[in-house]
Parts: C-alpha cells; structure tokens; sequence
C-alpha cells in the first residue's frame, strides 16, 4: 500500500517518524515549507515535493484544520482512501470522489519533544467498514490504543483533550508568569506538576484534587485575590468557583 503523507507542520512531522520507528513505508510528504520537507526527507529519508503529488493508496492530510478541505481537493484519483488528521471535522469535509475517512492521533505535537508514539491513541472513523479495518490495523502497528470512533465521538474526545492539555498548559504559562515576575525559577514547580500528573494514573482526578477551593480556605483564597489582577485574578476565580461546584461547597 503506498501511503502519503500531506503536510509540513508537527502532525506530518511525527506522522512521518511514527511510520518510519514502525517500518511502514511512506511514499512521499508532500506540502508547501520547503525548509520542512527537507527536515523530513533528512530525518526519515522519505522522499519530499511541493510541486508534484505522488499517487498514492492512502492519503493522510496532515494540515490545519481550516485547510483541510481545500488541501483535499487536489486529490485527483478516485480510487483510493483519503484521511484527515484532524479531531474536530467530520469525514465529509474532505473534497473529492474518493473514499473518505479520518485517522486521528490524540497527542499534543511540538518536534522539540518527541511522544511515546506506541502509546498514543488513534480514533479512526471510515465511510466504508473494509476501510475503517484497514486503518484500525495500520494504525495498531504503531500504537497500542486504537479505537474505531463517530464523529460525534470525536467532537467530545477533541473537546476533553483542550480541557485536558490546551487549557492546563494555559496555566502553566500563566503561572510561570507569576513566578518570573517574583524571580522564583519555575523549575522548582515541575516536581509538583510531575506528581499532578503522575497521581492520576491510579486515582480519580476528582479525588486527587487538593488546594484552598477544595478545603474552603477563604482566608487563603482572598489572600491570592489580593495578589492577583486583570485576567490572572478572573481566571483564579473562575477556578475556584468551578471547584466549589463540583465538591458542593
């Protein structure tokens, strides 16, 4: 099966290197960042274009959201099966006579930190049954977690994942915020984020939850309020009164 891979960003990145870690041959990467492919065709020793789209069995489009459906429409041949990345779009967006399906890897992607790629979970949607099994099994050659899903599904797995990732290093940035401008080096709170993160692995998250919200301590929460201004302290305290709620305080 001759795959190719469409774009130049972080997905397409890791995509390509989760390919070549797992041995499964990829024909071409083809996109538009010249300085990218070269990286690509450097590291993985796929063969790169910006100008010529190789024919291939599998398409997998690896670009951003709002490109997808354009990107998928200079896809010429008809009979093969088309593939976006993305976790927020439904099957149909893509633009063409050729069978549509969506082959979404669950992970947060920066080519300065390379994932545990037998771990990360893929949610794979097809038109057709033949190809939802033909993705759920190239997909379990490189991943452990692989899970046929809807696209209704999908909306809510995307939407957990900004909540579980996109929002909290959101508040690590503004954290780190607060403790440069108290000259305090932030690396003295990766311990505490490790163990956050590490406690979850065996507990609830709702019972490893710990702070002045959740004890009610107002004496310390107005003492953080009187820290705090602009949208650090409505962000503090839209916090805490989500915690509150949620242990019905």
């Amino acid at each position: 099966m001759n795959i190719v891979i469409i774009g130049s960003g972080n997905v397409a990145y890791h995509l390509a290197g989760m390919f070549a870690d797992s041995r499964i041959p990829v024909h071409q990467v083809f996109g538009r960042n010249e300085a990218a492919l070269a990286e690509i065709n450097s590291k993985f020793k796929i063969p790169v274009s910006t100008t010529e789209l190789s024919d291939a069995d599998l398409y997998l489009i690896a670009v951003s959201d709002h490109a997808v459906a354009e990107v998928s429409g200079i896809i010429q041949r008809q009979d093969c099966l088309v593939a976006h990345t993305s976790g927020s779009l439904p099957v149909d967006v893509l633009r063409g006579n050729y069978r549509k399906a969506c082959f979404y890897p669950l992970q947060t992607f920066s080519k300065a930190k390379r994932p545990d790629f037998s771990s990360i979970p893929f949610f794979i949607e097809a038109i057709y049954p033949g190809d939802a099994d033909m993705l759920i099994e190239l997909a379990g050659k490189i991943s452990v977690n692989v899970m046929e899903s809807t696209y209704e599904k999908r909306k809510y797995v995307h939407l957990t994942a900004v909540f579980a990732c996109n929002f909290v290093n959101h508040l690590f940035s503004r954290a780190k915020e607060i403790s440069d401008r108290q000259n305090i080096p932030f690396h003295y709170f990766k311990p505490l984020i490790e163990e956050t993160v590490e406690k979850i692995s065996f507990m609830e998250p709702r019972e490893a939850q710990t702070g002045p919200a959740v004890r009610d301590d107002r004496r310390i929460l107005k003492l953080h309020e009187e820290l705090l201004d602009g949208t650090p302290l409505e962000l503090y305290k839209m916090m805490n009164q989500s915690i509150k709620e949620m242990y019905e305080l």
